[in-house]
């Protein structure tokens, strides 16, 4: 297959927005960043002068997408489907999210979600929020389904995460210290969620921290709990950034003591991301869509009404964040969480070719994954 450039826009490349170069895509994968005049004898295609270039955005935290939702279907063909959906809201690499369920729905999934990964479509690996919670801090998953991890389910998480990314929300304080060590030590990406956990439960075998502030005790004088924990420490804090269920105030708190660098966007989204569905069933419950929010018919959020193109928008408008910063904590920050920083995330020799095209106001205009672009806009074809 013969090289194609792409050029005419500013990139983003290693944090700063370049001008006059360009993106040489070979077999799905970026050859090179150059100057225009090193082109070569690739086929050139010029992208709109006002447009930006960026990395594609990459999720840990996707429920569901285009009406399907992997708790109902926990199956590599819905895997592909929602990241599908999410690649048309700028979105190129997902991991799919099974909350809390019964054992038989998690090992299904366990035993689904390679095949998606192997299709090298989008899905990245799999994300476990639970089973291993604590009944204190449920949120919207289902109580009864909470329970202690049994050696079963330890050897399913680590011959899984020989294979792929595998994310585990767990709560520290219900799962012993020494299982956390040997789940981290085969691969597993360990966050914290869902907790009631004290701050001195929070220990280096975790690696991150799911939607921080949500489903988790506030910090108090005597108890500074999880949310202290992770901000003084070196977790990957991940963020809804919805406007509903963060205040800003806190994420700029948040942004103040970590950095950018360790602060990654998530959708949490839903059945009826990239749809225009008004309601959806979660395990039993009915799920209203209204005014930006995923509300239970008693008013507990569920999920976010959110993708993480317009996660990157709230970040520059509510938060005063840059373009650059915003776009990172999107795609570079969430792969580097993944220990994918060497496969996506950047615009850099030898990744794979998946980027975003987006407007001046960061809207999406098309996304490319593995060099082929897609997108609901029709401007780009190639």
């Amino acid at each position: 297959m013969s090289d194609v450039f792409y050029h005419g826009c500013a990139i983003l490349a290693d944090g700063v927005w370049r001008h006059g170069v360009g993106v040489k895509v070979r077999d799905g994968r970026i050859a090179a960043l150059v100057p225009v005049a090193e082109a070569g004898a690739a086929r050139r295609v010029a992208l709109p002068p006002d447009a930006l270039l960026a990395p594609g955005y990459v999720d840990v935290q996707v429920n569901g997408g285009g009406l399907v939702l992997f708790n109902d279907t926990p199956t590599a063909a819905a895997a592909l489907h929602m990241a599908e959906a999410h690649r048309r809201l700028g979105t190129t690499g997902i991991v799919p999210t099974l909350i809390t369920s019964a054992p038989e729905a998690m090992r299904q999934a366990a035993a689904a979600i390679g095949a998606a990964v192997a299709a090298r479509a989008g899905v990245l690996g799999i994300h476990f929020e639970g089973p291993f919670l604590s009944p204190a801090r449920p949120g919207v998953h289902r109580p009864d389904f909470i329970r202690t991890p049994t050696e079963t389910d330890l050897r399913s998480l680590e011959s899984l995460a020989a294979e792929l990314p595998v994310v585990l929300t767990l709560a520290p304080e219900c799962v012993a210290a020494g299982v956390q060590a040997r789940l981290a030590k085969a691969g597993v990406l360990l966050c914290a969620g869902h907790s009631a956990a004290r701050f001195e439960d929070v220990g280096p075998p975790l690696r991150g921290v799911t939607h921080i502030f949500n489903a988790m005790n506030p910090a108090a004088a005597r108890d500074p709990g999880l949310a202290t924990a992770a901000l003084l420490g070196d977790l990957f804090a991940g963020v809804i950034l919805d406007g509903v269920h963060v205040h800003p105030a806190m994420l700029r708190l948040l942004l103040a003591m970590k950095g950018p660098a360790r602060v990654m966007l998530v959708s949490d989204s839903m059945s009826v991301a990239g749809t225009t569905a008004t309601e959806f069933d979660l395990q039993g419950r009915r799920i209203l869509r209204r005014d930006g929010r995923l509300l239970t018919e008693d008013g507990v959020l569920a999920g976010a009404d959110l993708s993480l193109a317009q996660a990157v928008r709230n970040a520059v408008d509510l938060l005063g964040l840059d373009a650059a910063t915003a776009i990172a904590m999107a795609s570079t920050v969430p792969a580097a969480f993944l220990r994918l920083s060497q496969e996506v995330g950047r615009i850099a020799p030898g990744l794979r070719a998946d980027m975003v095209l987006l407007s001046p106001a960061l809207d999406v205009l098309g996304t490319m994954l593995g060099g082929q672009w897609a997108g609901e806009s029709g401007v780009l074809a190639a």
